[in-house]
C-alpha cells in the first residue's frame, strides 16, 4: 500500500505511472480476474496505490481531499487527441441532494480536486479494447479554474433546482453546459426515487462532458493554449447563452458585409469565412473557433444555416460518418453517437438572403438534441441499421439488378437519416461488419427539422 502525507505524495508518485502500460502497472495479476467493473481505475486504485475500490461518499483520499479518475485518449482522424468520453463522477442521490448547497453538495465535497490519469485507448486485432497495453500518457492534479467553477456552479444549481421542483426524472444532458447529468446504472429501468416527488427518476451521476475533458487533454497533453472572450466576473451576473447574444444580437439585420465594415476586417472568400466572420464578432479576429476555450470545454460545435429569401431551407445538416463497426456491435447506450448527440450543444448561426442575394444576419440560437429526440428517433435510427446489418439486408437488387441501399431515408421518421456525403462513391467504399459493401455513410438531420428549431429567427 503506498503511504503519503500531503498531495505533492500522491502527485510525484502518480507522475511515475507516465509512459507504463496497465500490464507494468497491474501488480497483483488482476487481469486474471474477468469480473472487473472499470478496469482502468480499479487497477489503478487497487493495483497501484494499494487501496480497495469503494463508492464512498466522501474522496478516495479523503485526508487531503483528492478524488481519483482515469479517463481514456483517443486520436482522430484529424490527427490531434481527444478525451473518449465524458469523465463519470458520483452518482446523485436525489434525496439527499436537494436540501445541499454547492459548496455542501456531493459533487463539489468529492470532486473539487481530481488526480487524472489520462491513458492512451487502443484496441487489438479483434478490435477489442487492448486494456494491457493501455499506457499512462499523463497524470495531473486538476482543480477547477475561476470561469469554469462559475459555469459549474450555474449547471449545478440548473440541476439542483430540477431536483427540488419534483422534475429529476426530467433532467438531460442538455439542460447544462460543463457538468452534466447522465444516464448511470445497466439500464433504462435503473430508476431512483425523489423527494418532492412520486415519479421514480433515472438514476444519474455527475460528469464533466466530453468537450470539457478534451480541451484538458488539449491543455495537459498537447500544451496548447486557448483563447477565452469571457471572464469568471462575467459570468457571476450572466448565463453564458445571455453572453453569446449579448455579441452577436446588436447585429441582426445587417449584412455580412456590414458586418465586416462594422468590425473593421475584411470579408473572407474563403471556405470557413463564416468561422471567421464569428470569430471576428466575438473580439478575437483570425481564430479558429475550436481554439476559443468556451467553445471547446462547452462542446459547442457551430453550424451556418442559410435561408432563401422566401424562407426554404434546401440543406440537411450532416455529421462525421457513422462508425458501422459500434453500431454492429454496441447497445445505442453505449454508443459514441448517443454520447455526442448529449453533449455537443449547436450554435445556429441563421441567415437569409435578400432581395438583392445579400446575406442578412437573422440571429442565434443556442442549441442541444432534446432527450426524447435521442431515446426515440435517434435511438430508432441506430437499431434500424443494426438489424439491416444483421438480417445481412443492407444491399439488395432491383428485378432490374440495380443496387439498393436499404438505410433510413429522409421519410423514415422525420428527424434523421442516413445517405453518404461527398460525390466519389469509389473511394468512400467500405466494407461493413456483415461483409456487405456500400459507399461510407453519414448521420443527417433533415433540412425541415431544422427549419422547425430555427424559423422563428426568420
Amino acid at each position: 500500500m503506498f503511504k503519503y502525507e500531503t498531495i505533492d505524495d500522491l502527485v510525484s508518485y502518480a507522475k511515475e505511472a507516465e509512459g507504463k502500460t496497465l500490464k507494468e502497472i497491474d501488480k497483483n495479476d488482476m487481469f486474471e480476474s474477468k469480473n472487473i467493473k472499470g478496469k482502468v481505475g480499479t487497477i489503478i486504485e487497487e493495483s497501484y496505490f494499494g487501496y480497495p475500490s469503494n463508492s464512498a461518499a466522501e474522496a478516495d483520499f479523503a485526508d487531503v481531499g483528492v478524488e481519483l479518475k482515469t479517463t481514456g485518449v483517443i486520436r482522430q482522424k484529424s490527427g490531434k487527441l481527444a478525451a473518449k468520453e465524458r469523465l463519470v463522477l458520483n452518482i446523485i442521490n436525489y434525496e439527499t441532494e436537494a436540501f445541499k448547497d454547492f459548496y455542501t453538495s456531493s459533487f463539489w465535497l468529492k470532486n473539487n480536486k481530481l488526480l487524472i490519469f489520462f491513458y492512451s485507448y487502443v484496441r487489438n486485432a479483434d478490435n477489442k479494447p487492448d486494456y494491457r497495453n493501455f499506457e499512462i500518457i499523463k497524470t495531473i492534479l486538476h482543480e477547477f479554474n475561476d470561469t469554469d467553477l462559475e459555469l459549474i456552479k450555474k449547471d449545478w444549481e440548473i440541476i439542483n433546482n430540477k431536483i427540488k421542483a419534483g422534475l429529476a426524472h426530467e433532467l438531460s444532458e442538455g439542460d447544462t453546459n460543463i457538468l452534466g447529468a447522465c444516464t448511470k446504472g445497466a439500464s433504462a429501468k435503473s430508476v431512483r426515487s425523489q423527494p418532492f416527488s412520486d415519479i421514480d427518476a433515472k438514476q444519474r451521476a455527475y460528469s464533466l462532458k466530453q468537450g470539457y475533458m478534451s480541451a484538458l487533454v488539449r491543455q495537459y497533453i498537447d500544451n496548447e493554449k486557448l483563447i477565452s472572450f469571457t471572464s469568471a466576473e462575467q459570468l457571476k451576473n450572466k448565463s453564458f447563452e445571455a453572453l453569446l447574444h449579448d455579441y452577436f444580437d446588436v447585429y441582426i439585420g445587417w449584412s455580412t458585409k456590414d458586418i465586416a465594415k462594422r468590425l473593421g476586417v475584411e470579408l473572407s472568400t474563403a471556405k470557413n469565412k463564416n468561422a471567421l466572420l464569428i470569430s471576428d464578432i466575438l473580439g478575437i479576429t483570425g481564430t479558429n473557433l475550436n481554439k476559443i476555450e468556451e467553445f471547446s470545454k462547452l462542446n459547442i460545435k457551430f453550424k451556418t444555416i442559410t435561408y432563401s429569401k422566401t424562407g426554404t431551407l434546401p440543406e440537411s445538416m450532416s455529421f462525421e460518418n457513422l462508425n458501422f463497426e459500434e453500431i454492429y456491435n454496441e447497445n445505442f447506450d453505449d454508443s459514441s453517437l448517443k454520447e455526442q448527440m448529449e453533449s455537443i450543444k449547436w450554435l445556429f448561426v441563421v441567415f437569409q438572403k435578400d432581395e438583392n442575394n445579400d446575406t442578412i444576419f437573422k440571429g442565434i440560437k443556442l442549441w442541444n438534441v432534446p432527450e426524447e429526440i435521442i431515446d426515440n428517433q435517434i435511438r430508432d435510427l441506430y437499431d434500424y441499421v443494426k438489424q439491416q446489418m444483421l438480417d445481412k439486408n443492407v444491399v439488395t437488387y432491383d428485378q432490374n439488378g440495380k443496387e439498393i441501399i436499404n438505410l433510413p431515408k429522409t421519410a423514415f421518421n422525420g428527424v434523421c437519416h442516413v445517405r453518404p456525403k461527398g460525390a466519389n462513391r469509389a473511394k468512400s467504399m467500405i466494407t461493413l461488419p456483415n461483409g456487405e459493401s456500400i459507399p461510407n455513410q453519414c448521420f443527417w438531420f433533415n433540412a425541415a427539422f431544422i427549419k422547425n428549431i430555427t424559423q422563428e429567427l426568420i
